[in-house]
């Protein structure tokens, strides 16, 4: 009797693109030497049997008939993940979170699934025992008796117990160590990775539960797995942070059902993990004395406005090569504007080292922080510290100039809410800004020189 032949097929470990040989630049996204091979042996498809008792087709429809229903979302505990879910969690999506190792993924997924009362979710594990989550569990200290635990790996398995269970919310930790009989490969290679989340994909769409899917992070930070599972699913969180600092930031990368600006903040702690409702007040350090090199900037993350500590540290370049460091800022954007105070305004930065640090661990790309930038770096520089009260929030342009940015009357109200007594913005944010209304005092500018003679006189 011959025997069956092994069917092999090389696919990209970046994209996932399948090809008949072995290549050395993949062209579809141009990375070079990731192509590796894998074993394929797709059984017939008269051979798979569904895993759903649902049969529906579809037919084409004009767009004109098609009626839209209003399904409402499944509101989660607490107010920082429906924030950046974009208001709740919608029927039948399904959500890639990702995240470094030991950052907090499994925690906050458990964490959710214990506080979700009324609904019956299913936390599929396949990386630790049913004792290790019962010790994390009693740790967090929630108890639901609608929360079920199941270790497995097997997806074919796995959909036999959700038939019998029939769960409202489905957690996957982690899709790398699923494995379908479909595919002859290893747990965690492209292949798997792909079928594994095809059927997920599957069973949230026809069944309209929304599924959740722990994705393990590269050392590039890229989620690991074809990039083309970021395209299946609907959403895409990202949850960071450093784990030398408490907090972890919860961010959209895609979302199909609200905004990608959205930020959540998390403090860790022994009994999990706490929302922080008003993170500009942790953001900002006490200090007993007044210090030179630090500015308050007034940003937004989403819709919700956040005052954030600038520190900044110019000193004398030691081995003649002057640094530029930056933690949590474009450090492009730093050159730009130390180049813009040097060839602007006069200020000699060239033969300084400049240090730039956003304290809490955040990483800000909002362009209003540069006026805070720049008035920390001259802070420093003429070891003149900034008052306390006052903060910044604008935008400088390469000729020197303060630009406008937008919600300005959002980051007011929250510098008046925290206690300061000036801020400083652009003079072309004057037009719709009632200052009788708001208590702080705001100095509007148009160029860095005013900025530097009502700081340092």
């Amino acid at each position: 009797m011959a025997k069956s032949k092994v069917k092999t097929a090389f696919f990209c470990q970046s994209c996932g693109s399948q090809y008949p040989k072995w290549v050395g630049k993949c062209t579809s996204c141009s990375e070079w030497n990731t192509i590796v091979e894998e074993v394929v042996s797709k059984p017939q498809p008269n051979d798979v049997k569904s895993t759903f008792n649902i049969n529906r087709t579809s037919k084409p429809q004009q767009i004109e008939n098609i009626e839209i229903s209003d399904i409402p979302r499944i509101k989660l505990p607490g107010t920082e993940l429906n924030r950046v879910l974009g208001g709740g969690l919608v029927p039948g999506s399904l959500i890639l979170f990702g995240g470094d190792p030991g950052i907090g993924k499994s925690t906050l997924m458990l964490q959710m699934s214990l506080r979700l009362k009324g609904s019956k979710t299913l936390y599929v594990t396949g990386e630790e025992s049913e004792q290790q989550i019962k010790m994390r569990a009693d740790r967090i200290g929630n108890k639901n008796p609608d929360c079920f635990i199941l270790t497995e790996t097997s997806t074919q398995n796995i959909f036999h117990h959700i038939k019998e269970l029939q769960p409202d919310v489905l957690v996957i930790d982690s899709i790398q160590t699923l494995h379908t009989e479909v595919i002859d490969s290893s747990p965690g290679s492209i292949s798997q990775v792909r079928e594994t989340t095809s059927e997920l994909m599957r069973y949230a769409k026809e069944t309209s539960t929304p599924v959740f899917l722990i994705g393990h992070i590269t050392k590039d930070g890229n989620i690991a797995g074809p990039k083309i599972l970021e395209h299946m699913v609907d959403v895409v969180l990202q949850f960071e942070g450093d784990r030398n600092h408490i907090y972890r930031l919860l961010r959209s990368i895609k979302n199909r059902f609200g905004s990608t600006n959205e930020l959540g903040i998390y403090e860790m702690h022994g009994a999990g993990l706490r929302e922080v409702d008003n993170p500009s007040e942790i953001l900002i350090s006490n200090k007993e004395e007044q210090l030179s090199g630090t500015a308050v900037a007034g940003t937004m993350e989403g819709n919700r406005p956040l005052l954030v500590e600038i520190q900044a540290l110019v000193s004398s370049a030691a081995y003649g090569t002057p640094q530029r460091s930056t933690t949590g800022f474009d450090s492009r954007r730093l050159n730009m504007l130390l180049a813009v105070l040097e060839k602007r305004c006069g200020f000699k930065l060239g033969a300084k080292d400049v240090f730039l640090n956003v304290a809490g661990g955040l990483k800000v790309n909002d362009p209003s922080v540069d006026l805070a930038v720049i008035s920390a770096v001259l802070s420093s520089g003429e070891d003149m510290p900034i008052s306390s009260n006052t903060c910044f929030s604008a935008e400088v342009g390469l000729s020197g100039e303060i630009r406008p940015i937008s919600r300005i009357d959002q980051r007011i109200a929250e510098a008046e809410k925290l206690g300061f007594e000036k801020i400083y913005i652009s003079k072309y944010n004057k037009k719709g800004i009632t200052a009788a209304n708001h208590k702080i005092e705001i100095v509007f500018v148009s160029k860095v020189e005013e900025v530097f003679r009502g700081l340092f006189g």
